[in-house]
């Protein structure tokens, strides 16, 4: 799959870059896909609601009245959760909710995920940013330029670095996130995927060592 490098201006720059058919074509697995992104939205969850039960709440342990003879009910202490003020019956307790995936459904949801957006036109190559200095300016111009303005953007780099990401972290709708942190969840909720030249030669070349 042959994309064409563009640069911050939006031009093509007369190079393209190859984008391997075993990872942008193959064809995408729904199920893996819902998998992977519900064990994203599962680890985010920080599973720590909780609510006392009668044993925790406050009031007295003595009982309300006599078992028999009453023509009431039978009850036990204030702290009964039939009352305003009682414990809870089977309330929420802390939890995780993590959910174990192996390393391959992983992988091929991270490339089913890239096979949708390479179907549906979704994906930019655009040459290495280089900033002097962080400047959201610039870099929402750039945005503009790419035509991508105003649209959910993830932009995906070989490394960190601080110009870039302080430079896109203000503008709305637009995420930074380098290669090997890239997750499925991710890929599919950006509109656009925007790989940077570097980042796309390094899918060529991994595929490439996979094959030899």
């Amino acid at each position: 799959m042959q994309v064409d490098i563009l640069n911050i201006k939006g031009q093509k720059t007369g190079r393209t870059v190859e984008l391997p058919e075993e990872i942008f074509g193959i064809e995408p697995n729904d199920h893996v896909i819902y998998l992977a992104v519900k064990q994203y939205l599962a680890a985010q969850r920080q599973g720590t609601h909780k609510v006392k039960t009668r044993a925790e709440v406050k009031g007295a342990s003595r009982k309300l009245h006599k078992q028999k003879g009453t023509g009431g009910s039978r009850k036990g202490n204030i702290r009964n959760p039939l009352y305003k003020g009682g414990g809870t019956i089977f309330g929420p307790k802390p939890h995780a909710y993590d959910i174990k995936l192996n390393r391959k459904v992983k992988d091929l949801a991270k490339m089913s995920a890239l096979a949708y957006k390479a179907k549906a036109n979704a994906i930019v190559v655009v040459e290495d940013i280089k900033l002097d200095a962080p400047k959201t300016k610039d870099f929402a111009g750039a945005l503009t330029a790419l035509s991508i303005n105003g649209k959910k953007s993830l932009f995906v780099l070989p490394e960190y670095t601080d110009n870039v990401y302080l430079s896109l972290r203000n503008i709305p709708g637009v995420e930074g996130v380098t290669l090997s942190d890239i997750n499925t969840y991710d890929i599919v909720n950006a509109d656009v995927l925007v790989l940077s030249e570097t980042t796309a030669k390094i899918f060529s070349e991994d595929e490439a060592e996979v094959n030899a």
